[in-house]
């Protein structure tokens, strides 16, 4: 399949200038389009770039509104719930996230809800910022419904749960903090689109077809199947707790049996011990970890945050690597709004 590769901080300038084009503030589309390039960076092509088109469509059909500003409509000294007002929830997200920060830095921690924030794309760029400043994050999404989501409750026959993903960062003092980030389904509904752009099958043990049989076939899937949540009964129970934990943000309605929304929390690590000292110890415990002598089969032994870092260190010397059906679309709405789209190979 054709691919092409672009440098990061020009398909960043890209990205930035079609939603500027499409009716975005200056300062919101900067936010946004770092986000999605840094997802693509860490090796999340899922919430990358791919999904310029849908943000797009949502901007002309109404859906988001691009020039919202987070609203907090209530706080205390440790808390926040902050109203996204269908803007782009990459930068609502990123607001609450800093502000939380800011408000663990004198209360310890902070607990954030958010609503109407749309889509905030990977997850776990919150949570590494709150570790990269120096704090533990942790960032949920959850919701489930009657027929409301792709996932099927275990055993169960009809989907009513969201992916409910969930990231936790913790800080080690460089620039490679632990950071766990992933839905409670199988895969990521985004993980299917990569599939469909790269042509190829799903994993294994991941969906369903509408009959409830195994499938690997991406079309079978967007025909009525559904994604299985991990580890059987264990990740449809932490499914369910996402979900609950995001309705404390009053996102539920009890007459439709409702649930979720966006959670935050930022835990400052010096209320309970100098963070200087913890961040050693986080290091060298997760150095002897990595120490473990492989299996068969593996090279080495990772822990969460050492992918995202290679696969960073790897395309920003290298390039971002696009298939050809995502570059045709992003070519597409280049010539709609007028940006121009030049590719550095």
């Amino acid at each position: 399949m054709k691919r092409h590769i672009f440098e990061a901080a020009h398909l960043q300038a890209f990205t930035n200038n079609l939603f500027v084009a499409a009716g975005t503030p200056q300062h919101i589309a900067d936010n946004v389009a770092e986000i999605l390039i840094k997802a693509n960076l860490a090796g999340h092509d899922s919430h990358g770039v791919l999904r310029i088109p849908s943000y797009l469509d949502g901007i002309e059909g109404g859906g988001i509104r691009p020039d919202a500003e987070p609203n907090v409509l209530r706080e205390t000294d440790n808390t926040l719930h902050i109203d996204g007002g269908n803007g782009f929830g990459h930068y609502t997200a990123r607001y609450a996230v800093r502000r939380a920060i800011e408000k663990a830095q004198t209360a310890r921690t902070c607990f954030a809800t958010l609503t109407r924030t749309g889509h905030i794309g990977r997850v776990g760029e919150y949570a590494q910022e709150a570790a990269e400043s120096g704090y533990i994050g942790i960032v949920t999404v959850g919701g489930g419904s009657k027929g409301g989501g792709g996932i099927l409750p275990f055993g169960g026959a009809v989907g009513a749960l969201g992916t409910n993903p969930i990231a936790i960062g913790i800080p080690t003092g460089d620039d490679t903090p632990f950071l766990i980030d992933f839905a409670t389904s199988m895969i990521a509904n985004g993980k299917t689109y990569v599939a469909d752009s790269e042509k190829r099958d799903l994993p294994e043990g991941c969906v369903v077809d509408k009959q409830g049989n195994p499938t690997v076939k991406t079309a079978e899937y967007r025909d009525g199947g559904h994604l299985l949540a991990f580890g059987r009964h264990k990740g449809y129970a932490l499914s369910l707790f996402v979900a609950l934990l995001g309705g404390l943000g009053g996102a539920f309605n009890t007459e439709a049996g409702q649930m979720g929304g966006l959670y935050m929390q930022v835990i400052d690590v010096n209320a309970f011990t100098p963070l200087a000292e913890y961040q050693e110890g986080v290091r060298a415990f997760l150095d002897v970890i990595k120490a473990t002598p492989p299996a068969s089969g593996f090279d080495e032994v990772l822990v969460p945050g050492d992918f995202e870092a290679n696969t960073r260190a790897h395309r920003l010397a290298n390039g971002i690597d696009i298939p050809d059906t995502i570059y045709q679309h992003l070519r597409e709405y280049s010539e709609k709004w007028n940006v121009p789209m030049a590719q550095t190979q």
